[in-house]
């Protein structure tokens, strides 16, 4: 670009952040487009400093119990003291509701332009939580749902200059609701190539592995996302195929979720049919994903991940893994184009169906294996999502035009 440009980017995440959308795109391949980021999050582990990359600055605004209550106050704190360090391009704010309205106003009071990141439907998650309740507690929570809902869409996101989004069906979802497509670019979820490189991965050892046809979820547990239907999918093959083990390789929010999956599996009687790893490392987990024939990746149809961007499927596809998937629409998309899984609704036994297909079918599980890797390069890197969003700021941000 002509010039480097500053955002300061108000996020949900701890500090510094894990999520890879944030990390690697703000970390390390926008600093390639000349765009720096002062990032505004709770404190965690390494609350303010420089990104390792050099192209993001952290500043922690909050490590307290009552993060929620006070987060607005907070990122205003945040952002003053991003402001010290310079004069921002744009504000930025990713999935925060009174947090975007702050940004909003910060904006126009900089008279610099307003964006809006939304990875997740946040007031339609509201609205789910508060229907499972009753009573007073009800009450409180369609509060602020409806609080929620007035915010962003009447006071935020029309007033933003440009809104990012997860998907193309996040894109239209929210087009359906009046906001113009044009002011949109969807951004999915992808991998890190240099890290998902098979030939880089060190397969695990795990003993419980050897002589198992190995069935792998990498993912988080929890009931909300039915992560008891890897459990009817283990149970059924169980009856066809004994040999099978699915290896649920992934931690939940909380103990009582994983309290809760474990006398599930208790409760079926199928202990040797499913290995629940907990929480591993990345590179320990890789070492479980690249001895499995065959990667499962089942999401809840609904509002809420009906506009998601799973990022397991496209690591499996990155990892050489032919892959089951149901028909959310940004998963549909990934197989169909890159014609390296299959996609079947989230039903035990299409998924099961589709499984012992892939695993008795070894030319095309082979053919699958060869397809994945390839269309995860040309489509669902980093590099190439980051090319995206520059070129995105190029068009939304005064006095910016392509260096690279």
């Amino acid at each position: 670009m002509r010039k480097p440009l500053s955002i300061a980017f108000i996020v949900r995440d701890p500090l510094p952040p894990a999520r890879a959308d944030v990390r690697t795109l703000f970390g390390s391949e926008m600093p390639r487009y000349g765009v720096n980021t002062e990032l505004v999050g709770q404190a965690g582990g390494n609350e303010t400093g420089d990104w390792p990359a050099g192209g993001m600055h952290l500043v922690g605004s909050l490590r307290s119990r009552f993060a929620a209550v006070l987060s607005p106050l907070w990122d205003l704190r945040g952002l003053l003291r991003a402001l010290t360090h310079i004069r921002p391009d744009c504000i930025q704010v990713r999935d925060k509701i009174a947090s975007g309205l702050l940004g909003r106003i910060a904006a126009g009071i900089l008279r610099v332009p307003f964006v809006y990141w939304m990875s997740f439907p946040i007031v339609e998650g509201f609205e789910v939580r508060r229907d499972e309740f009753r009573g007073l507690t009800w009450c409180a929570h369609a509060l602020r749902a409806a609080a929620s809902r007035f915010v962003i869409y009447r006071l935020v996101l029309p007033r933003a200059r440009h809104i990012f989004v997860q998907s193309e069906a996040m894109a239209d979802w929210l087009a359906a609701k009046g906001f113009r497509r044009s002011r949109m670019t969807a951004v999915p979820m992808g991998v890190d190539d240099g890290v998902f490189d098979r030939a880089a991965v060190i397969p695990s050892r795990d003993p419980r592995l050897d002589g198992r046809r190995v069935v792998l979820y990498l993912g988080r547990i929890a009931r909300a996302r039915r992560s008891d239907f890897l459990l009817d999918v283990a149970q059924a093959l169980k009856a066809t195929d004994p040999d099978a083990l699915v290896v649920i390789a992934g931690d939940a929010a909380s103990n009582d979720e994983m309290d809760w999956m474990r006398a599930e599996i208790a409760r079926r009687g199928i202990e040797d049919h499913v290995l629940l790893t907990g929480w591993l490392p990345q590179r320990e987990a890789l070492g479980y994903a690249v001895r499995a024939e065959v990667g499962l990746s089942p999401i809840p149809r609904g509002v809420l991940f009906d506009v998601s961007s799973p990022t397991k499927l496209v690591e499996y596809l990155a990892l050489g893994i032919p892959s089951v998937a149901n028909d959310i629409p940004d998963q549909r998309l990934v197989v169909e184009e890159s014609a390296a899984g299959l996609c079947v609704p989230m039903e035990t036994g299409p998924f099961v169906a589709a499984i012992r297909r892939l695993l008795e079918d070894k030319a095309l599980a082979a053919e699958y294996a060869k397809r994945g890797p390839a269309y995860v390069r040309s489509h669902r890197t980093y590099a190439i999502l980051g090319r995206i969003v520059a070129e995105t700021y190029t068009k939304i941000l005064p006095g910016a035009t392509p260096e690279r």
